[in-house]
């Protein structure tokens, strides 16, 4: 990781210290932040970094009775546990420091990129938990939350089966009720992360099942708790609870967290918990899978930024060849990062990590706002945001961090092919994220369908109208007026190519209108990171003015370069999606199955 650019994003993007002034965030001052995000990174290094390389070769498997995982990685959890960083963001009340998401994401930052996924039963502990803090009653929170916040419990979402993979419409999961007023669970679920492992006493699925006579489709979907172990009246763990481990799936990257397949209620049905009311399942389960989608942003953001940064120190100290200018064969060999191609890669890195890091920063801050700004518009307007931008902010750093990783790849060459460094294993670890959680296609689809079109377009139009108040506050900048112009342009792209898609969906038929909306994603999503740039590069051109030291100097000049590189190399790409979109090209939709 960059401290310089957490620093820049925390500080100068986004003002974080600005949130002190919230009640919530009142003990707290810039010094608790950064002693949280030190604190992180004193973990990270001890317990995950010696083990990161082990975590990826040595993957958890399976005797039929118990999951086996190295036995170091506990103890790199319970060092997380310990610290209270797992629950940073809690209130005080239930174990947590009540501290700013934003910041908290910042301090994972440092957890994920040295421990890979091997945080991740952390950090879905901590999604599982704020889904029932919201929309559990209070004898479940404290029956499960509490101890989940503590650390002795972990926690999981349980939505996938193998005969419905992402359509949750078709799950087949039944819930039948008891006369005690709990329910019994039976059915399959595959791809669990986390699903099972001896890391905690217990473990708290949150389960998506259909109760008997319910309606057919997603409206028929109710969420339970569902524990490994069920739990006695003083809080101790009781008897088995029928949640078997059928299998473990053997991942390419992303090897530290098990993926299982569960087998819910063989005998005589797994005891749940029903969360809030019968098949309201699904609208409590978006509280996670939007949490969730942050935090797959968030991965390939991080990921892209530490491979970007390995690459960097390997080309300043990798010396070979010569520039070719040089006709002397006897004169010194330059450092790779001297060659015209090798900057363009390491600018391309910089260009969409830093930028996706930007973005999901962003994200988080508006999920903090959505609940703790001062003023109930605020805070529904930061909820309108940041419900419009889910699907970019999960989508565009999942597929450019990859991206960013296999370039990262190339710049090391033969040595970037080989696991004596760890950038093909960023690549193989962030190759999970344009799959899970909603597929890069399915993304485009809620956004096209669902996001724009919602509430009279009020997240699409409050979206533009920020890119808008950005390009106003660009204008006192003459080096930044290129920029502004080229964004002003996208953004008339955009719309323009919105009304044509939306036009074609009410006109045209719907599958072949729908054809190109992984295109219309990419479209929005690189306007979006242009965007973010231009923020960048206000910040950067108001410091640069201000003459800083030479360190913050090149620091500033490197956020301006790459603004430049990404309006000039990625930005202009939009048009060519555009293009496609505007004439609903037929190429795909057109396709036979006889074909292939």
């Amino acid at each position: 990781m960059n401290e310089r650019d957490l620093e820049f994003n925390l500080y100068e993007l986004f003002d974080s210290e600005s949130l002190l002034t919230r009640t919530r965030y009142q003990d707290h001052d810039r010094h608790t932040f950064n002693g949280v995000i030190n604190t992180a990174k004193a973990i990270a290094e001890k317990h995950f970094l010696p083990i990161r390389q082990k975590l990826d070769t040595h993957q958890p498997t399976f005797d039929g009775k118990k999951v086996q995982l190295i036995p170091e990685l506990k103890v790199a959890i319970a060092a997380v546990n310990e610290s209270g960083i797992g629950s940073a963001t809690a209130d005080y009340e239930l174990g947590g420091m009540q501290l700013p998401p934003i910041i908290a994401s910042a301090a994972g930052a440092y957890l994920s990129v040295g421990g890979g996924v091997g945080i991740g039963y952390n950090m879905l502990t901590t999604a599982n938990a704020n889904l029932l803090e919201v929309h559990a009653s209070d004898a479940l929170i404290e029956k499960w939350v509490k101890p989940m916040r503590e650390g002795r419990f972990m926690g999981t979402m349980a939505m996938t089966e193998p005969g419905s993979g992402s359509g949750l419409g078709d799950l087949s999961t039944k819930a039948t009720k008891t006369e005690e007023g709990n329910y019994r669970i039976t059915g399959s679920k595959i791809f669990i992360s986390g699903g099972d492992h001896d890391l905690s006493e217990n473990i708290v699925h949150l389960v998506l099942a259909r109760v008997q006579g319910a309606p057919k489709g997603v409206k028929g979907i109710s969420l339970f708790v569902v524990p490994k172990y069920l739990v006695n009246d003083d809080g101790s763990i009781g008897e088995d609870n029928e949640v078997a481990l059928a299998g473990l799936f053997h991942k390419m990257g992303g090897r530290a967290q098990t993926s299982t397949a569960l087998s819910f209620g063989e005998k005589n049905g797994s005891v749940g918990y029903l969360v809030g009311e019968e098949n309201r399942g699904l609208q409590y389960m978006f509280h996670m899978m939007n949490e969730a989608r942050i935090m797959v942003g968030t991965s390939g953001a991080v990921l892209a930024v530490a491979g970007y940064q390995y690459s960097v120190d390997y080309a300043k100290n990798r010396p070979q060849g010569r520039l070719p200018s040089c006709k002397d064969p006897l004169s010194p060999m330059v450092n790779i990062i001297e060659h015209a191609d090798v900057k363009r890669m390491l600018l391309a890195q910089k260009s969409y990590a830093e930028g996706a890091l930007s973005l999901v920063l962003y994200g988080t801050q508006l999920s903090d706002d959505s609940r703790t700004a001062k003023t109930q518009e605020q805070r529904q307007y930061a909820h309108t945001l940041l419900d419009f931008l889910t699907p970019i902010i999960k989508t565009w750093p999942s597929e450019y961090g990859p991206k960013a990783n296999s370039l990262a790849i190339q710049v090391l060459g033969g040595h970037g092919y080989i696991n004596e460094h760890p950038v093909e294993m960023f690549y193989r670890d962030n190759r999970l994220n344009p799959i899970h959680e909603g597929t890069t296609g399915m993304q485009s689809l809620d956004l096209l369908t669902r996001k724009v079109p919602m509430n009279n377009r009020q997240g699409y139009l409050a979206t533009l109208d920020e890119i808008y108040k950005t390009i106003e506050q660009s204008k006192p900048y003459a080096n930044l007026d290129e920029f502004s112009v080229q964004l002003a342009t996208a953004v008339d792209t955009l719309k323009e190519t919105t009304q044509s898609v939306l036009t074609a969906m009410s006109t045209k038929h719907i599958d072949l209108a729908l054809a190109n909306s992984v295109k219309y994603l990419a479209l929005f999503g690189h306007v979006i990171i242009a965007w973010l740039w231009l923020k960048q590069g206000i910040v950067a051109t108001k410091a640069l003015a201000e003459q800083p030291h030479q360190e913050d100097k090149n620091f500033y000049q490197g956020k301006c370069q790459a603004l430049q590189y990404f309006y000039r190399f990625e930005l202009p790409k939009i048009s060519l999606w555009a293009a496609l979109l505007n004439s609903t090209d037929s190429s795909t939709y057109d396709m036979q199955v006889e074909w292939f």
